[in-house]
């Protein structure tokens, strides 16, 4: 709606996404996750605030060249109400990169869970907890049974390498540029 929109709604969204941008992910969920505390809800808000602004920008900038396309020209000349310009035409042609965006963000909000749970700002100890897992094992398990740390660890990587894996192939399918290769 911003990008079509423009104007006050598009300038007052974008400084906002501006201000979000502003601080790195991690930092911004750490003190989100700290002023909120330690839950699973408050985690997911945390991790999720952060990736917002990314996503936005992402989404408008797919949404401001689909809207100077010449079939959204003709809509509006063939007086159209925007609602359903938005809805038929601009939003099915900006699901594609959203969809690629979030399987590429999963990866990074996987290692903020893991890092927010480790700091102690994330799930509680009966939720399991990749984070929780490597910080109940890290100085007390290390030296006798260093598989303990080490699995999570390993989890942790092959989860996040598997959803870039999956954010690519999902770009190579979804993209129209790339399916004539």
């Amino acid at each position: 709606m911003s990008a079509y929109l423009g104007g006050k709604v598009d300038l007052f969204l974008e400084r906002l996404m501006d201000i979000l941008l502003a601080f790195p992910q991690l930092i911004l969920a750490l003190a989100i996750a700290s002023i909120l505390g330690p839950a699973v809800q408050n985690v997911i808000i945390a991790i999720s605030i952060p990736i917002i602004p990314r996503a936005a920008r992402v989404v408008r900038a797919t949404a401001l060249s689909v809207k100077e396309n010449v079939y959204i020209e003709a809509c509006n000349a063939l007086g159209a109400s925007r609602p359903p310009v938005v809805l038929r035409h601009i939003v099915p042609n900006v699901v594609a990169p959203y969809i690629i965006l979030l399987t590429a963000q999963l990866g990074g909000a996987i290692l903020a869970e893991a890092a927010l749970s480790y700091l102690g700002l994330g799930a509680a100890e009966p939720t399991p907890s990749w984070g929780l897992m490597l910080s109940g094992s890290a100085l007390s398990y290390s030296e006798k049974a260093p598989w303990i740390p080490i699995f999570p660890g390993i989890a942790i990587s092959l989860g996040v390498f598997g959803f870039n894996l999956f954010g690519d192939s999902l770009r190579d399918t979804l993209d129209p540029k790339l399916r004539g290769r």
